[in-house]
């Protein structure tokens, strides 16, 4: 089932996102609606905040960049409880990113390009290792969400500046995109 996400202003987005246990009801099911609900997107991360659950919850899809990037060939990965444990900012990378709870906005953003994470498969195996790349960034913008950040919350405040009048068009609705949202 497509879900709403939830955009721009809304309060579960600045929420720190709990823990789930082996019991939260219908998980598997909520892990199929939120991979159907942002491949309906046409994005490659969603975090269980951006379906109005502060949940430690979140899937993400590299598989639409096989062609140039072979090692994500049918990437699809929920990670239950996701938690970075060390950030190696000795390489950072600057480079656009855009959210589908911001539609219309993409900005620079630097993010270091290797991270130590910790989490939970669909089958409740613990999994810590070090991420590079690509998945790296996708993970640490969904991680972000799981702690009440969005990525505006990282760009410069000459950038937040320049950008006021499309984050006030979000707040109040005026803004169009490609799938179901929940505004306000």
């Amino acid at each position: 089932m497509i879900l709403p996400i939830y955009t721009y202003g809304q309060p579960v987005l600045r929420k720190v996102s709990e823990d789930i246990d082996k019991d939260y009801p219908e998980l598997n099911k909520l892990i199929d609606d939120m991979f159907e609900t942002m491949y309906n997107s046409q994005g490659v991360g969603l975090a269980a905040p951006q379906i109005g659950r502060a949940i430690r919850l979140v899937v993400i899809t590299l598989d639409c960049l096989s062609e140039d990037y072979p090692e994500y060939k049918d990437f699809n990965e929920a990670y239950i409880n996701p938690h970075i444990l060390e950030i190696d900012d000795t390489e950072t990378e600057l480079m656009d990113e855009g959210c589908l709870s911001l539609p219309g906005i993409s900005e620079p953003v630097r993010r270091a390009t290797r991270i130590k994470v910790k989490w939970f498969d669909r089958e409740w195996n613990e999994h810590e290792e070090w991420v590079t790349g690509f998945l790296a960034r996708v993970m640490q913008h969904e991680f972000d969400h799981l702690e009440g950040k969005v990525f505006t919350d990282r760009i410069s405040p000459l950038r937040k500046q320049l950008i006021r009048k499309k984050l006030s068009c979000l707040l109040s609705g005026k803004f169009t995109c490609g799938y179901k949202v929940k505004i306000k």
